[in-house]
């Protein structure tokens, strides 16, 4: 594991989003420790503690996300454009993971209900991320990441298959 005085400029802090089941969370564990980076998982600071599908008051995680974002190094990842765009400004790296809606499904199929989840929110889990190009939101979708994504000035790197992440991984890893 590498000190932080220890890690590129360019990767001190980095974003990882996309939608559900596109491996945020995955890569996000790979890259962190060996990078020395403290992870922060976006969906921890977004949902009410130990309260699944239950949402903190907006201000308070925006405010959260502002803090998160003034340290020195760090990985955050997750879905919420609208906190990661708290976070750009101080990015180094964002990294968009935007895989099939057929991958991301069948990724959410493999892990199954997780965290005190209800069938049916699982269902609605699944109906969410298969409509991640049609949603017409500006925070968590298609639209939404790539408006991101393009005005990022910064190393970025947008991954559109399982390959693509698995070797941006390992060069990041040997950087």
């Amino acid at each position: 594991m590498k000190g932080q005085s220890d890690i590129p400029a360019a990767f001190r802090r980095i974003v990882i989003t996309g939608n559900g089941g596109s491996g945020k969370t995955w890569l996000a564990r790979r890259l962190a420790e060996p990078l020395g980076l403290p992870l922060v998982h976006l969906d921890d600071v977004h949902w009410e503690p130990g309260r699944y599908g239950i949402s903190r008051d907006r201000a308070v995680v925006r405010e959260d996300v502002r803090t998160i974002a003034a340290g020195e190094a760090w990985l955050i990842e997750g879905v919420y454009g609208l906190y990661v765009d708290i976070a750009l400004p101080r990015t180094t790296t964002l990294i968009w993971l935007d895989l099939s809606e057929e991958e991301c499904v069948a990724n959410i199929m493999r892990r199954g209900i997780q965290g005190g989840e209800s069938q049916e929110s699982f269902d609605g889990l699944v109906k969410w991320v298969q409509e991640y190009r049609t949603r017409k939101n500006n925070w968590n979708s298609f639209d939404g990441h790539l408006k991101l994504f393009e005005s990022f000035s910064g190393e970025k790197a947008r991954l559109t298959n399982r390959a693509e992440v698995d070797a941006y991984a390992g060069r990041l890893l040997q950087a």
